[in-house]
């Protein structure tokens, strides 16, 4: 999977099979699309012109620019300041191809992949990128970093400097197919500067990288400007070329969305991706729209939606009740808010892959029957003999049918009301919070309490700032909250820090649901070591079946799109992305800004 915090295989019959000679890129399944001797990617423009600022704009604040470890408020952008050994193509499902490495060899057994550097490759104090910084990054990252990469790189067992430019990894055993890739995602740290800086610490000082853009300045908490390199050692690779296009990148902080809504109307923001329906629907009549200075468009993607939902924190004791959580499943009416809240533009979502083909539907194949047989009688008997589907209603907000088979549900865990109050054998009340960063979210979370209170279940909404709701969601302090598992079309690794079990323990991990399940853990472990797309197919829908199953979130929606408003000051190319639109390629076109008012440099 691809890394989305920082970075955003070849011949073909096994997953990422062994190569006869290093090579320039690597696939995941199959051979990579562009061969040696490619200029650049096709959906990029090569020769686009560099030059001027873009303003972003950003809710809530940031107190660190170290965006590797756990402590801190991030800021955004701070990831883009520090290449990577390799860089994924946006229009394949899952390849790489080398940045800071300039070839990869895969060992025949598939123990081992070993990374020659690029000679030229330099850090922005114009030191040399070696295979001891390499080495010393992947150290780093592992004892002290985000728990993330502790699961994430678990498979490699030792690092060997093979020279000033080569370093070799080696892995427990062949069988994890997805390793070369994770690794080409690392982004390289300089051994130098963290002898002298301490990495465990957060920082408002910029830090030493290596990327296209370096920190310029920062006002803590509120802006942090980033400025084009330009003698970027890497610019005139087939890699990058295209990218990386805008002089400066501005991120600009406020308090909420609703006030960078108003800064992007006011012309403070310059671009900005829609992600309320409300919003997209009934804010944007406002005269730069009217007058086509500012465009509203929708990019249709290509990518596993994943799963966004209400999601329940399996340490609280009233959540561990399966029959209780589905019970409160019943109880959101998606067909009533779909209508009245979001005016018919999303579809419900059902799986935790959703809009793909590793999606779990109909009934298990033999294939999936095959992995799923040992865990019958300690997974539940749906997943071999049911479809799973979420409710649906009529949407005309009487949900009476569901509250009924809610309620008895309810009862079944030992829940009974009394005095209009939901009670246990020991008295206790059904109380329990929805902690909430984003207030837009109130709207769809106040409807869905209005149905609880009518089963005796008391659900109070609480909204708090973002740097309150990431600390408590580091330490799982919460009892539900709006959940994203972000997927990509080719999932591996980063499914054991979403559901493993050992991951449920481990402080600021991605397991905030606090899955602990046997079979949950051998199913990851058939997702990772997949020998083909059709074997990865096979293992993702069985892993889908039991966590759909399992019924650990409330699920929402997903749309199929990207809503993008922006300024029409930019260029960009025509050419479709697995993710709909990446800002990366794009340009600023003198002649619009000129239209509009603004400056190409």
């Amino acid at each position: 999977m691809r890394l989305p915090a920082l970075a955003l295989f070849a011949t073909a019959v096994l997953a990422l099979p062994a190569t006869a000679e290093p090579v320039h890129g690597i696939a995941m399944h199959g051979t990579p699309k562009y061969q040696a001797g490619f200029t650049h990617f096709d959906y990029v423009n090569p020769d686009a012109p560099k030059g001027g600022e873009v303003r972003l704009g950003v809710s809530g604040t940031f107190d660190s620019l170290n965006p590797f470890i756990l402590a801190g408020k991030k800021a955004v952008g701070a990831g883009l300041t520090f290449d990577t050994l390799g860089r994924p193509s946006a229009d394949e499902p899952f390849s790489y191809y080398g940045l800071i490495a300039q070839t990869i060899d895969i060992a025949p057994d598939r123990t081992s992949v070993t990374f020659a550097l690029r000679p030229e490759a330099r850090f922005h104090d114009g030191s040399p990128i070696t295979a001891e910084d390499v080495e010393f990054t992947f150290q780093i990252l592992r004892e002290k970093g985000l728990p993330f990469f502790r699961s994430y790189y678990g498979d490699v067992v030792k690092v060997d400097i093979e020279g000033p430019h080569k370093v070799t990894f080696r892995f427990k055993d062949g069988n994890n197919g997805e390793l070369p890739l994770i690794l080409m995602q690392m982004p390289i740290l300089s051994k130098a500067y963290y002898s002298k800086n301490a990495f465990d610490k957060t920082s408002l000082e910029p830090p030493l990288g290596s990327g296209p853009y370096k920190i310029a300045s920062v006002d803590a908490g509120k802006s942090i400007v980033l400025s084009r390199v330009p003698d970027y050692w890497g610019k005139d690779l087939p890699v990058s070329r295209g990218h990386a296009n805008f002089g400066t990148l501005r991120y600009e902080y406020f308090r909420d969305d609703t006030i960078a809504l108003e800064a992007f109307f006011a012309g403070q923001i310059d671009w900005r991706r829609e992600t309320s329906a409300l919003s997209w629907a009934q804010r944007y009549d406002k005269p730069p729209v009217a007058d086509g200075r500012i465009k509203k468009e929708a990019f249709e993607t290509e990518q596993t939606a994943g799963m966004q939902g209400f999601g329940m924190n399996l340490r609280r004791p009233q959540f561990q009740d399966r029959d209780v959580r589905r019970a409160i499943i019943l109880a959101l009416d998606f067909e009533w808010s779909n209508k009245t809240l979001f005016f018919g533009l999303y579809k419900r979502t059902r799986s935790f892959f959703d809009n793909s083909d590793l999606g779990a539907t109909g009934l298990p194949s033999p294939a999936e029957l095959k992995l799923l047989e040992p865990w019958r009688g300690k997974i539940p008997d749906e997943v071999f003999t049911t479809e799973y589907k979420p409710p649906v209603t009529d949407g005309s907000g009487n949900i009476r049918p569901q509250l009924r088979e809610a309620l008895a549900l309810l009862k079944k865990a030992g829940w009974e009301p009394k005095n209009g109050k939901l009670t246990n054998a020991q008295g206790q009340e059904f109380v329990f919070e929805i902690l909430l960063e984003n207030p837009a979210y109130e709207r769809i979370a106040l409807p869905f309490t209005k149905n609880l209170e009518l089963l005796g279940i008391k659900a109070n909404v609480r909204v708090v700032d973002p740097a309150q709701y990431e600390e408590r969601m580091k330490r799982f302090d919460f009892d539900m909250t709006v959940e994203l598992f972000a997927q990509s079309d080719s999932p591996g690794n980063e499914q054991r820090d979403f559901f493993g079990s050992a991951a449920a323990d481990e402080p600021g991990g991605r397991n905030t649901l606090g899955i602990k399940s046997p079979a949950i853990d051998a199913l990851i472990e058939q997702v990772i070591t997949a020998k083909s797309r059709e074997d990865l197919q096979t293992a993702t829908k069985a892993l889908d079946r039991v966590l759909q199953w399992g019924y650990y979130t409330v699920p929402h929606w997903n749309l199929g799109k990207v809503w993008v408003a922006h300024w029409d000051m930019f260029g960009r190319t025509d050419k479709r992305i697995k993710a709909g639109v990446d800002i990366n390629t794009w340009w600023i076109d003198p002649k619009k800004a000129a239209a509009i008012g603004r400056k190409a440099n």
